[in-house]
């Protein structure tokens, strides 16, 4: 599977754990918590199916606050990549369509500032 290869390629995972995950017929569902480096924890979620993809890729320090959270829920019109869009430092902003490694060379960028 193209997240858990992923998740195995960059340093700064230091672990993860498979909460949840089935296979069906065109498509998959994921839960996955990955403990970072710095103790800081990426959830993710995925949805794929033949017609859609549904993600969350959540990702908070290590006191559980949040830093970024990425999504494509269909709840913020306004903005111009609706659905896809962006949670961080109490705001909505825009994101394009994102993948695993994305995510996880953003953050490996933003732990070394």
């Amino acid at each position: 599977m193209e997240i858990l290869n992923c998740l195995k390629k960059f340093s700064v995972v230091e672990s993860f754990i498979l909460q949840d995950f089935k296979v069906f017929k065109g498509g998959f569902y994921v839960k996955i918590v990955v403990i970072l480096r710095d103790s800081s924890r990426l959830f993710i979620r995925e949805y794929v199916d033949e017609k859609e993809r549904n993600y969350s890729y959540h990702w908070q320090d290590k006191n559980g606050n949040l830093i970024v959270r990425w999504d494509n829920a269909p709840h913020h019109k306004q903005i111009k990549t609706y659905p896809h869009h962006k949670h961080e430092k109490g705001k909505v902003k825009e994101s394009f369509e994102i993948t695993c490694e994305k995510i996880l060379t953003e953050i490996t960028k933003r732990l070394r500032k």
